[in-house]
């Protein structure tokens, strides 16, 4: 480790390496010898191996399964982010975030977290304070894209108003358990306190739901391919183009009792070719008043989303156009004739699905989406951190 001599670190290049090379050795002692490693996430969403307590490590020591890793410990893809991890005996990976700061203590002071774990977290942080004391004299790497940050900042805010919320909601219900107990008011009034109380809770809960929706559509900055949950990307962009209608005064109903069904791509593909088309729909519709209705449903090996309007219909020579590039049905300058080139593009190359129009002028339109389904996990396999294999 860097030698402090009068409050300076007498370091450099080679010193840092190997205070790292120290870290990693040492974790490795802690869990008995087996490798520990540090990836960084590169620009192509991918886990690349930065260095390893092994001298030579082997395949099997650095591949980590990303897939079925990240989702096991809830962790998503930053680029730029770093882990450190170890294989665990039974065969899955253990891995930590290398951080400048301890994480949050355990609920209520239990700690759950395995002897392995707590392990890789202090190796982490070991890491992230080395890091940050060695690493402002070197020169900074220019980012590839300034505007990534601010890409990122909805989901930072919504992340930061979501926990007070989330904390709120715990207090209002043990407040209400402590009134159901409170006998020295009468039973009718604490019926009408709690009936209050308890529309406070949905006030909190469609609030925390529309930040998770933020969250959800700030994740994912990277383009990139992965498996995800369609169900919860359609609820997230139906939960905030409902608040965008509102100003137009048209309602957006989707009701669907689906609760996963897991897709391979991008999810900011499919949910910015869900706003494409609900936004169509809703161009369609204005002074109208009727609603935009959204449906999912698996049929079979299929996931069918429609989106369904009662506005204005489509002719039915310009029915046989709408996915020409640059063609429109709207007024000049309102429309650039690329949306449903790109809705198209979408289905078709990068989800390997269909997409069919049913309209008639005055009669509304129907746009269908079918997107394949590959094969799901099963819940066990899930639950045990198997590789995804879809």
């Amino acid at each position: 480790m860097p030698v402090l001599t009068g409050g300076a670190s007498v370091s450099g290049p080679e010193t840092f390496v190997e205070g790292r090379r120290e870290i990693l050795r040492q974790a490795s002692i802690a869990l008995g010898g087996r490798p520990v490693t540090v990836w960084e996430v590169s620009v192509r969403a991918e886990l690349e191996p930065q260095a390893s307590s092994a001298p030579a490590p082997g395949h099997h020591d650095s591949n980590l399964d990303v897939d079925a890793t990240l989702r096991r410990w809830g962790i998503h893809i930053v680029q730029g982010s770093r882990f450190v991890g170890s294989r665990a005996p039974e065969g899955f990976w253990v891995v930590a975030p290398v951080r400048t700061r301890p994480p949050s203590p355990p609920p209520e002071g239990r700690e759950r977290r395995s002897r392995e774990r707590l392990t890789l977290e202090l190796a982490g942080l070991c890491l992230g304070l080395l890091d940050r004391r060695e690493l402002p004299s070197a020169p900074v790497p220019k980012r590839a894209d300034p505007l990534q940050d601010l890409a990122t900042l909805p989901g930072i805010i919504a992340h930061e108003v979501a926990n007070p919320l989330t904390a709120a909601r715990a207090g209002l219900q043990l407040a209400m358990e402590a009134l159901g107990r409170w006998t020295e008011v009468a039973a009718a009034r604490r019926l009408e306190m709690l009936d209050e109380l308890g529309q406070v809770v949905d006030d909190i809960d469609r609030g925390v739901n529309f930040l998770r929706a933020i969250k959800d559509r700030a994740r994912g900055t990277l383009a990139r391919s992965e498996r995800f949950d369609a169900v919860r990307v359609v609820r997230s962009c139906c939960t905030l183009e409902s608040r965008v209608l509102k100003d137009k005064k048209i309602p957006l109903e989707f009701d669907f009792t689906l609760e996963e069904v897991f897709l391979k791509g991008d999810p900011n593909a499919l949910y910015d070719m869900l706003v494409n088309l609900i936004r169509n729909a809703a161009d369609a519709s204005i002074g109208r008043g009727a609603p935009i209705r959204i449906g999912l449903e698996q049929t079979g090996g299929a996931l069918r989303l429609t989106v369904r309007d009662e506005g204005a219909g489509i002719r039915a020579e310009d029915l046989e156009r709408i996915f020409e590039p640059g063609f429109t049905t709207k007024e000049f300058g309102e429309g650039s004739g690329m949306g449903l080139v790109v809705v198209q593009s979408v289905v078709r190359n990068m989800f390997g699905g269909s997409i069919a129009v049913d309209s008639r002028p005055r009669g509304g339109t129907t746009v269908t989406v079918t997107l394949p389904v590959p094969p799901q996990r099963s819940v066990d396999a899930r639950r045990a951190g198997e590789p995804s294999v879809a």
